[in-house]
């Protein structure tokens, strides 16, 4: 079974990757998937509001105070995409979903709960196509406290080694320790596990994040009105319409972030973001550019204040197609191995 995370694109220069072929597959194989997630009662309500979710049970809190629960709970499907969702860097090489065969809620969630989920390979069947093949999982909800409050069983193809869409690269595979995305727990599961420790980044190393990631004229629009941005090419076409030397864009700040959220996978297990220097944004992100980006650790030093953890200095580059759309240099503080958070927080 390979469970790295990594590709070796080039001497120095690694692509990030996710999910398990066919062939790692295994009867009994069992994942812990991190990391969680919480769901707030506003998640809760938002979804039960967009959706016209008429159970009242979920966004009146008078009406669930009078209730056996005493407080709204979040609505079902809300939890089951969220269950499903958190599977998804070890599922990532899904390619349908052939059906649940069985959805069962044996416990409430409230609208201020974190939620986990598990996933164990129960049957494997090769299929009838040669790209793919059949895997039944049984996935486990659970919530803050390691209760189950969601049973899923379902099918799903999976594709075979060689096979998925982006393997047509070609690139081996980088089998390190450093590079695994998982660590086996006490119980024989395999834990996911996100991030490269201090003692992992050398430098001179460039690391290519992966998947893309587009961003759309809705998202754009609601980070600029939600940072209270008031100018109004940002988010009001007929503005726009009226002055076309506005051209559409994605708004700056908003390109910032998601260039930086995309660097997360590889630099999961910090501590601090230290701050950036030199940002640079010499092209304009259009609705529906793929962003990707990549960075080059170029120092690394111990911290003298905090023996269990290094600071790192990491240089990213982020692209639309062969336009350069933004760079930076940033300072991380980030955990040596075996230090940290992550064991008492189950990860």
């Amino acid at each position: 079974m390979s469970r790295s995370g990594y590709l070796r694109i080039a001497p120095n220069r690694y692509r990030e990757r996710f999910g398990l072929s066919f062939e790692d597959l295994t009867p009994g194989l069992r994942i812990r998937h991190r990391p969680g997630i919480d769901v707030s009662q506003r998640d809760n309500h938002l979804d039960a509001v967009d959706l016209i979710n008429n159970a009242h049970l979920h966004y009146d809190s008078r009406y669930a105070a009078n209730t056996e629960w005493q407080h709204p709970l979040t609505v079902s499907t809300m939890t089951v995409q969220r269950f499903m969702g958190m599977i998804s860097r070890s599922w990532y090489r899904r390619r349908a979903l052939l059906g649940i065969d069985s959805l069962a809620l044996t416990a409430p969630i409230r609208g201020d709960d974190t939620l986990y989920s598990e996933s164990e390979v129960i049957a494997l069947s090769p299929g009838c196509d040669g790209d793919v093949g059949e895997a039944t999982l049984s996935i486990e909800g659970r919530n803050r406290d390691g209760k189950v409050a969601a049973k899923i069983d379902c099918r799903i193809e999976v594709y075979r080694t060689g096979r998925h869409p982006e393997d047509r690269s070609a690139a081996p595979i980088a089998d390190e320790d450093r590079f695994a995305l998982y660590h086996e727990a006490e119980d024989g599961a395999l834990v996911e596990q996100t991030g490269l420790f201090f003692e992992d980044l050398v430098p001179g190393e460039t690391f290519e994040h992966w998947p893309t990631r587009s961003l759309s004229v809705e998202e754009s629009r609601l980070a600029a009105l939600r940072s209270l941005e008031i100018n109004p090419r940002w988010h009001d076409p007929n503005y726009r319409s009226a002055h076309p030397e506005f051209t559409e864009m994605v708004w700056e700040p908003l390109v910032l972030g998601a260039v930086t959220a995309l660097t997360t996978r590889t630099f999961g297990r910090v501590v601090a973001n230290l701050g950036w220097t030199g940002i640079s944004m010499p092209s304009p992100v259009r609705p529906g550019d793929s962003l990707q980006a990549e960075s080059t650790v170029t120092a690394v030093r111990g911290s003298s204040s905090r023996p269990d953890q290094g600071i790192a200095t990491v240089d990213t580059r982020a692209y639309a197609g062969d336009r350069l759309v933004c760079a930076y240099t940033r300072n991380l503080l980030i955990y040596r191995r075996g230090c940290g958070p992550y064991r008492n927080a189950g990860y």
